[in-house]
């Protein structure tokens, strides 16, 4: 009889567990499988009329065009109750099992870049931003683990007529965003480079003549020449973190900051000596959200339940100004609005994370909110756009006071199965969401 209370306690505790996590699971099911029927490449075409070089409100990579992931885009819908209009959709950036990408799409005048994956092959898409037309295509063949999903995470770089791209397996890519040409090929591997555990994710920025990312392993850092790919630098030892490199002046020194595996190091933008380097180690050594610069402050913030720092950094030294565990975000980065952070909060398998605003002087909640799921929020006309993981958006106003939801919409992506875990990117009145395979239009304006 005790026998048999022991494994009745035991299958008890089991289904609760499986209760609790439930979600998360179900999520984690849906991150490299395509859950949907996933239409055919199409033909390129040309274009009925001369697409525009340039936008009034471009956003040509991961952060926008001066670095502050804030969209120029003004006047847009504030009222979402009978919806937006949904300008186009293609449904063919992946393709074959285990092909899910994450790669967020850029936008430069009418031209619109987005990455996919086959089952071989990490792929580039050209698109007529006005009516999603297939302009060019082009590929490589890439070996790739499928935890997650095979395809790019990090977003591409546009810089004039070229457009840089960084595959999962280490492949640095340029290419000519007037054909799809390729310009040039590297793969980090060849100069020590190593790739983390879930893929290579560091979203390529363009600095004066270096593109540059992470590489890990014996290149922690990695400096190419943009226009040859000649290995200008290399700079530290051990494993790459999946965030973006940050230009940043420290003092009078132009530098770069590498939120990398182990923490976050400062290194000369010329030589790639390093400045300095503060620990800040998490479990799985996933370090994934982007350093918020603000003068000599820098705020980084890691999920699994690491938490947040606020630094005060110059080009000798970064000094803790506080520590705490308010916010402890997986990857997805927040906003510094007039001393106040705002963000979310907790990991990316589950959609009950908190939205909170931080006061960055020391560190305190001024209120937190569950009703916008958990995700990913971009900054434009005053406003915060947050697409939760079930293809919620979201619009509020930033108010360090109360929590202001301002408007929404509900299944913006239909019925999805697995996470939205891809940046919403708002460039020249338009609203693009991607998930998977899938790439969808909205009109901002009237």
């Amino acid at each position: 009889m005790i026998g048999l209370s022991v494994v009745g306690v035991l299958v008890l505790g089991l289904g609760l567990l499986v209760i609790r996590y439930w979600e998360s699971v179900d999520i984690l099911k849906g991150t490299q499988n395509l859950s949907e029927r996933v239409q055919d490449i199409p033909e390129a075409t040309t274009p009925a009329v001369a697409l525009r070089d340039k936008g009034e409100a471009d956003w040509p990579c991961w952060r926008g065009v001066d670095g502050e992931a804030k969209s120029t885009v003004t006047g847009i819908i504030k009222d979402w109750s009978n919806g937006l209009k949904q300008a186009w959709e293609v449904n063919y950036l992946c393709q074959g099992q285990a092909s899910a990408a994450w790669s967020a799409p850029v936008v430069q005048g009418d031209q619109l870049i987005v990455c996919g994956r086959d089952e071989g092959n990490d792929l580039i898409f050209c698109l007529n931003a006005l009516d999603g037309g297939l302009l060019w295509r082009n590929q490589y063949a890439a070996k790739a683990a499928s935890s997650h999903g095979s395809g790019m995470r990090a977003t591409p770089y546009i810089d004039e007529d070229r457009v840089y791209t960084f595959g999962r397996s280490g492949d640095l890519v340029c290419w000519d965003v007037n054909d799809g040409t390729v310009v040039w090929h590297k793969n980090v591997r060849e100069e020590g480079g190593e790739e983390p555990n879930w893929g290579h994710s560091s979203s390529p920025l363009v600095s004066g003549e270096h593109v540059l990312v992470q590489g890990g392993g014996t290149a922690r850092v990695m400096a190419y020449n943009k226009s040859n790919g000649e290995v200008i630098w290399t700079s530290g030892r051990g494993d790459a973190g999946y965030a973006p490199i940050v230009p940043v002046t420290l003092g009078e020194t132009p530098a770069y900051l590498a939120f990398h595996g182990k923490g976050l190091a400062a290194v000369a933008a010329d030589t790639g000596r390093e400045l300095w380097n503060t620990p800040w180690e998490t479990a799985y050594g996933v370090n994934a959200t982007t350093p918020l610069v603000i003068g000599d402050r820098v705020f980084m913030t890691s999920g699994y339940k690491t938490g947040a720092q606020w630094l005060r950094v110059s080009d000798t030294e970064c000094q803790v100004l506080w520590t705490n565990k308010a916010v402890a975000a997986h990857h997805s980065d927040g906003y510094i609005l007039n001393g106040f952070y705002y963000g979310y909060t907790g990991q990316s398998m589950q959609n009950k994370g908190a939205f909170k605003c931080l006061e960055l002087a020391g560190g305190t909640v001024k209120w937190a909110t569950n009703k916008m799921g958990w995700g990913a929020c971009t900054h434009v006309d005053g406003h915060l756009l947050c697409l939760d993981i079930k293809g919620n958006l979201f619009l509020m106003k930033p108010n360090p006071e109360r929590f202001t939801k301002v408007t929404g919409l509900v299944r913006a992506l239909g019925d999805v199965k697995g996470p939205v875990w891809t940046l919403p990117v708002v460039a020249n009145d338009k609203l693009f969401l991607r998930f998977k395979q899938r790439l969808v239009c909205f009109a901002l304006k009237d």
